[in-house]
């Protein structure tokens, strides 16, 4: 089932609900936010992981999170055909899944997650050197998905950093090893 075109400029409701790709690539609905849906599909991983980490194992986890990356390839490389857009900015599953690893490796505390969330953020909105690169290399769905994850690798690169070279600065922060 394709969509029409009419659907390019800003998808809605209807566009989210006439099929399950459409659903699940636009963040059940927070990539319809008018305004910074990447930051609502971030928010979004937030809850999910909060429900999915106390029941998996550190394993199942990450087998967990790598059938999200794949759903993710699929659902968006169909919703961005529906959209005309490959990559549409109402896409946020690709934020959802890249955080969720981010916060897998993150401290446990708000700081931390708060710390995690703000870089995240600034890496996928600026797309600095390889994220770029990665953007523009490759196409579809996996285009969509993977740019996020390298940006979900230089967090967490970040967030080690800060928590090797810094151990009196994340004290005073809270940032407490964990």
């Amino acid at each position: 089932m394709i969509i029409s075109a009419r659907f390019t400029a800003r998808p809605n409701l209807r566009f989210l609900f006439a099929h399950p790709s459409h659903f699940v690539a636009l963040g059940f609905g927070a990539g319809l936010a008018p305004a910074a849906p990447g930051t609502f599909g971030t928010l979004l991983a937030l809850p999910i992981f909060w429900l999915l980490a106390p029941l998996l194992d550190p394993l199942s986890f990450l087998i967990v999170l790598g059938f999200l990356f794949l759903a993710g390839v699929w659902v968006c490389d169909r919703t961005g055909r529906d959209l005309g857009v490959p990559d549409h900015q109402a896409m946020v599953w690709d934020e959802v899944v890249a955080f969720l690893l981010v916060l897998f490796f993150t401290p446990p505390t708000p700081l931390w997650q708060a710390l995690a969330f703000l870089l995240f953020r600034l890496f996928d909105v600026l797309k600095p050197g390889p994220i770029r690169h990665i953007e523009m290399r490759f196409r579809g769905g996996f285009g969509v998905m993977i740019d996020d994850l390298v940006a979900a690798f230089i967090t967490l690169l970040c967030l080690a950093l800060v928590k090797l070279l810094a151990p009196a600065v994340g004290d005073w922060l809270g940032f407490a090893t964990v």
